[in-house]
């Protein structure tokens, strides 16, 4: 049994949708990240960097593992699935991991952060994202276009990259004209386990495509609160 303690966000929503795709069991734990239960004692004993998601395998002697990537790491090697055995094709994988982690992840949370979070407009700044974000899309859809997965079968890499990728709207980039990109974003979503995964701990809905909407303001406040922990 695993324990998941983690909150609807992309990051989040790879442990659990890689958790839903493995079939594992799991209890989930929802952290207040606007209140700031990241940070907490409790919490920082499993990461000490004060960051969701976080695991505990109660099966391997309460075996924590923090950081989203290395959660998925971890339960594929564990289970021997979505990820391969052999040298090449494990390291297909992790490139494609390390691509979302230090490439979309960061450049997405960043266009959030000034697109959305923040009370005043840095122009340059929200350019600067965005148009990042917007070429690490472009090399995901010429990528796609001759492959059906980021590696050579279906795997972790997929769904950290569908994770954030399928957040555009929210982070205001485009994904116009990038077809292949647009292929493979259906077809993760119909992979089983992810809209499921998705709704852990707890659905948002339309949130991130009604953009107007009520409870949008409600999460972007609780996003800028966020920020100053």
């Amino acid at each position: 049994m695993i324990d998941l303690y983690t909150a609807p966000t992309p990051n989040g929503h790879k442990a659990s949708c890689t958790l839903e795709a493995l079939g594992l069991a799991y209890e989930t734990h929802y952290v207040d990240i606007g209140a700031g239960e990241q940070k907490k004692p409790a919490f920082l004993a499993l990461n000490p960097n004060g960051r969701i998601p976080a695991i505990v395998d109660r099966d391997n002697d309460n075996f924590a593992v923090f950081e989203s990537g290395a959660i998925m790491i971890y339960l594929a090697e564990m289970t021997g699935k979505l990820m391969p055995s052999d040298a090449k094709g494990r390291s297909k994988v992790i490139q494609w991991l390390m691509f979302q982690m230090g490439g979309v992840g960061p450049m997405m949370g960043q266009a959030n952060v000034f697109h959305r979070y923040f009370p005043e407009k840095i122009q340059p700044a929200i350019d600067r994202y965005q148009n990042e974000c917007r070429r690490l899309f472009e090399v995901l859809d010429g990528h796609l276009a001759d492959h059906e997965w980021l590696a050579d079968d279906y795997s972790i890499a997929d769904i950290a990259n569908w994770c954030w990728v399928r957040t555009y709207k929210w982070s205001g980039v485009s994904v116009e004209g990038l077809d292949n990109l647009a292929r493979w974003l259906q077809v993760m979503k119909n992979q089983p386990g992810m809209e499921k995964g998705i709704e852990v701990p707890f659905s948002l809905g339309n949130l991130l495509d009604d953009l107007d909407d009520t409870a949008a303001e409600k999460f972007k406040d609780s996003a800028r609160n966020m920020l100053q922990k």
